[in-house]
C-alpha cells in the first residue's frame, strides 16, 4: 500500500502543478477533460484511484504525456525499467493489461507502453488531442487495430501506425494471447516537455 500511496501523491502533486502552470481552474479543467470537479480535487488531495482514460483525458487537457502526470524526477541519464516494476494502468477481465513504461523527454517526447491483449478483449480509447502519433508493433500473437471505424489486422511482425486523434480500438485477435509494444508520439510544444 505505501507504493501505491506515494504514487497516488506523485500523480497528485504532478497533475496540480500541469493545471497550475495552464493557468486552469478546477472548474476549466474538470469541463475540458469531461472528468467531474469531485474526482478532480479528490484527485489533486491524493485521495481516489484514477483509472486510465482518467488520466488520458487530464494527460490530453493539460498538454503532458501520462507518465509526466505520473513519474517523480528524473534519476540519472540512463533509465532502465522492468515491466514488473511497473503496474499496469489498465487490466482487463481476461487478463489483458497495458503497462506505461517510461515517456522520453524533449520538446515531442513518447510514452513507450506494453500491452498484452487475450483474444477477444478489447480496450477503446478516446481521441487524443491533435498531433498525436500512436504506433503499435506486435511481437507475439495478433491484434485487430480498429481506427476511425476501420479494422486492421497487425500480426506478430508487423507494425502499424495512425493518428491518435480519432476514436481507436485495440482488441486481442487470434487464438493466443498478443503482445505489443506501443509508441504515443506527442506533439511539440511548450505545453508537452512539462
Amino acid at each position: 500500500m505505501t507504493e501505491t500511496a506515494a504514487a497516488l501523491r506523485t500523480v497528485a502533486h504532478n497533475v496540480r502543478a500541469a493545471r497550475m502552470r495552464a493557468g486552469l481552474s478546477l472548474d476549466e479543467l474538470s469541463r475540458r477533460a469531461q472528468v467531474s470537479k469531485g474526482a478532480l480535487v479528490g484527485l489533486e488531495k491524493a485521495q481516489g484511484n484514477p483509472n486510465l482514460a482518467t488520466l488520458v483525458r487530464l494527460a490530453d487537457t493539460l498538454g503532458v504525456s501520462v507518465s509526466a502526470l505520473m513519474q517523480g524526477p528524473p534519476e540519472g541519464r540512463v533509465r532502465v525499467v522492468a515491466a514488473d516494476a511497473v503496474a499496469p494502468l489498465w487490466t482487463g477481465e481476461r487478463g489483458s493489461e497495458a503497462r506505461l513504461m517510461l515517456t522520453t523527454s524533449g520538446p515531442a517526447p513518447v510514452e513507450v507502453w506494453r500491452w498484452q491483449l487475450e483474444p477477444g478483449e478489447e480496450y477503446p480509447s478516446h481521441p487524443h488531442q491533435a498531433g498525436v502519433l500512436e504506433t503499435v508493433s506486435v511481437t507475439a500473437g495478433r491484434m485487430a487495430l480498429i481506427v476511425d471505424g476501420n479494422e486492421y489486422t497487425v500480426e506478430a511482425g508487423q507494425t502499424a501506425t495512425f493518428d491518435g486523434d480519432t476514436p481507436h480500438t485495440y482488441r486481442g485477435a487470434g487464438t493466443g494471447t498478443c503482445h505489443l509494444i506501443m509508441t504515443v508520439h506527442l506533439p511539440p510544444g511548450p505545453a508537452a516537455t512539462a
